[in-house]
Parts: C-alpha cells; structure tokens; sequence
C-alpha cells in the first residue's frame, strides 16, 4: 500500500509541475523576431500559418498569404513556431530507444533454446520489433515548438 501511495504522489508532483509551467505566457511571444513562421490556432480550432510581424498585448499579427492578418488574444488558442523541424531527429530517437528497450526485454525473457536459438538472437528480433516501433512513434511526436497555449492557464 505505501509503494501506491508512493506512486501516487511522485505522478501527483509531476503532474502539478507540468500544470505550472510558464507555457501559458503571453509575453512569451515577445521573444519571437519579425519574419519568422509561425502558426496560431484559433479557438475554432482553425490553424492559420504565416510569418511573425508583432505583438501587443492584446493581439498577434502576421502575414499570411501576403495578407496582414491580427487575432486578437482571447482568441487565440496556441501559437506555434514553425521552423526547425525536428522529425528525422525524433524518429532516430524514438528508434534508437525502441531498439534497446526491445532488445533488453526479448533478451531477459528469452529461452536460452527457443526456436530461434539463444538469447542473443531474441534480443535481436526485439531490437528489430523495437526499433521499427519506436521510429513509428518517434516520427509522430510533435516537432514544432508551442510558443504560446491559452489551454494552460
């Protein structure tokens, strides 16, 4: 019963930290410099891409299809940044630690005499298993940075 509780309060903590973090920052957006791609999601959900031009505190403005476009702040859900995609960088990631998390795995329950033979040929069909899974799941983490999430006050 302690090891639960235990459990429960270090994910209670994680997840208290997470609630705090300065994500929801409007003045965050004050870092961004003029001409760089970004993409604010509005409260419809509707996602307009364009290059930064300024912000006030009250509003975001950029230029979208070479039209000068504001939204104002309270109807802004997020706001993303969209240069330095990260992708191939996650999906590396994601296949390197798939590939050791299934080898170690298939290794430790591998038979020493199954009907591949020893426990290194386990290992490396789970490396094989693992490292596709984790490329998968690694090409399909998010790869733009959230300057800006109304979602987080």
């Amino acid at each position: 019963m302690r090891k639960i509780l235990f459990l429960i309060c270090i994910l209670g903590i994680s997840c208290a930290s997470l609630a705090q973090t300065d994500q929801a920052s409007w003045a965050k957006l004050s870092a961004l410099r003029q001409g760089q791609k970004i993409q604010v999601v509005d409260v419809t959900s509707k996602k307009h891409s364009g290059v930064f031009s300024s912000v006030s505190d009250t509003s975001i403005s950029y230029k979208e299809n070479a039209t000068d476009q504001t939204t104002e702040r309270r109807d802004v859900r997020s706001v993303k940044l969209m240069e330095h995609s990260h992708r191939l960088r996650n999906t590396l990631i994601g296949a390197g630690v798939g590939a050791g998390a299934g080898a170690g795995i298939t290794a430790a329950a591998w038979e020493d005499h199954g009907f591949l033979g020893s426990k290194g040929a386990g290992a490396a069909v789970g490396a094989v298993i693992g490292g596709i899974s984790g490329a998968i799941i690694g090409s399909l983490l998010p790869s733009h940075s959230t300057i800006y999430s109304a979602g987080s006050h």
